[in-house]
């Protein structure tokens, strides 16, 4: 089975929305670091060195490849990526081997095969 591992850096007050909508798009768990920082086309606003932007969480999610477009399109309306400016960023690439996900793709042949019925 092919993977994709989706980073997606969200804000922290989105963070739980945005787990549970790309769940309910078929990934199959998460991985949550918090306190990452980011910065996009404008430099980030300092009040006396400290720095005025929102915390952010990365989000770690090795989805099948099949689930992968419906899991980005997921978290880009829950984030509101393309609507609010500063809201974040989801990107995927494609996973070479992974270990330690075989309950994963147990949940995911079955949901297929589940779908396909």
């Amino acid at each position: 089975m092919k993977f994709k591992l989706i980073m997606a850096l969200v804000e922290d007050g989105r963070t739980e929305a945005v787990i549970h909508a790309a769940r309910e798009a078929g990934a199959t768990g998460v991985t949550v670091l918090n306190n990452a920082r980011g910065e996009g086309l404008k430099p980030q606003k300092t009040f006396f060195g400290l720095s005025l932007e929102t915390q952010r969480d990365l989000l770690l999610m090795v989805v099948g490849e099949q689930e992968c477009r419906a899991v980005m399109e997921r978290i880009n309306k829950v984030a509101e990526f393309d609507t609010h400016s500063g809201a974040g960023i989801a990107v995927q690439i494609d996973v070479e081997d992974t270990v330690g996900v075989a309950r994963q793709v147990q949940a995911l042949r079955e949901s297929h095969a589940h779908n396909e019925d």
